[in-house]
């Protein structure tokens, strides 16, 4: 009698990545030349595209010996790198320690301490900005405790997606991608992504996706023009860049959840919003659009909750 072979065991990280790309048909009838498609990042373990930067970058520490057992990783983070960093820290035995700004997500918050990380939160009112300050603060104070991966001035992020993000979606289209949409955080994803899609294909357009001023409620993304800006971002390696509005982020997710079937988040929204935009002045092509996690973590944010009451359209 032949054995049943018997499947090796994995630990979580080796689930990282290998996405799956979504046919988005709601604008089919108004671009019927047009296929648009969307990279699923909450399929990730940690539930956001963010865990290819986070495991690229600690093992990059790793590496280097910069990060050695004893040490406590700490950055800066909007809410899903902290995330990743506290799932991988704990995979791999590591203390975590999150600098984060008050007003990120109940339900990010809560993620963080059930993988066993500790959150500090800076002034909800100086965004992400205040919490790279007060994470510089800490590091000063205790140069030899900590590793600092440096989300946003470290290679190894960007690195993570021209490896993987960027030769999944080229072998998942068949080398048919016409337009790359993305949105900005650290930039490390839509600089990563579209470095490799360029190298395999010059006319491929790699646009990227900002919140239209420095007061919205895009959570998790920068308006570059009034944000310290990150070291990996290189605005010249895009060919478009597109300023999206709070409301309209918002409205495309709720048309999202009704029409596609899907539970995103703000910055899902914005990205579906530029990738419109782009559709608009095509004829025909393949637009890759990326949506970086899913909208559970935002079901306690104006999202869901208070938009309407500051004058959007409520769902």
């Amino acid at each position: 009698m032949k054995m049943a072979q018997r499947t090796v065991p994995v630990g979580i990280t080796k689930l990282i990545g290998n996405t799956p790309l979504l046919r988005i048909r709601l604008f089919e009838r108004d671009f019927p030349r047009l296929e648009v498609y969307a990279k699923a990042e909450w399929f990730n373990p940690g539930g956001s595209v963010k865990d290819r930067a986070a495991l690229s970058m600690i093992e990059d520490g790793e590496m280097r010996g910069a990060l050695t057992h004893g040490k406590t990783i700490i950055d800066s983070t909007s809410g899903n790198t902290g995330i990743a960093y506290a799932m991988v820290g704990a995979a791999k035995g590591y203390q975590v320690t999150l600098v984060m700004p008050g007003n990120v997500s109940k339900e990010r918050k809560q993620v963080v301490a059930a993988f066993g990380a500790k959150a500090i939160f800076s002034d909800p009112l100086e965004g992400s900005d205040g919490a790279i300050r007060l994470c510089r603060t800490i590091l000063a104070e205790h140069p030899d405790r900590y590793f600092k991966p440096d989300q946003y001035n470290n290679e190894a992020n960007s690195l993570a997606h021209y490896e993987t993000t960027g030769p999944e979606i080229w072998r998942q289209t068949e080398g048919a991608i016409t337009h790359f949409v993305a949105t900005i955080g650290t930039g490390g994803t839509i600089m990563g992504t579209g470095r490799y899609l360029k190298e395999q294909n010059r006319s491929i357009q790699v646009i990227a996706a900002e919140p239209a001023d420095a007061f919205h409620g895009i959570e998790g993304l920068k308006h570059m023009a009034s944000s310290i800006v990150p070291g990996i971002y290189h605005e010249a390696e895009l060919d478009r860049k597109l300023g999206i509005e709070t409301e309209d982020a918002y409205n495309m997710v709720y048309r999202l959840g009704r029409e596609e079937g899907l539970l995103l988040g703000q910055s899902s929204g914005a990205a579906q919003v530029a990738a419109l935009e782009v559709a608009r002045g095509l004829r025909e092509g393949t637009v890759v659009v990326l949506f970086p996690d899913f909208g559970d973590r935002y079901l306690s944010t104006n999202l869901w909750i208070g938009w309407g009451k500051l004058g959007g359209t409520t769902p």
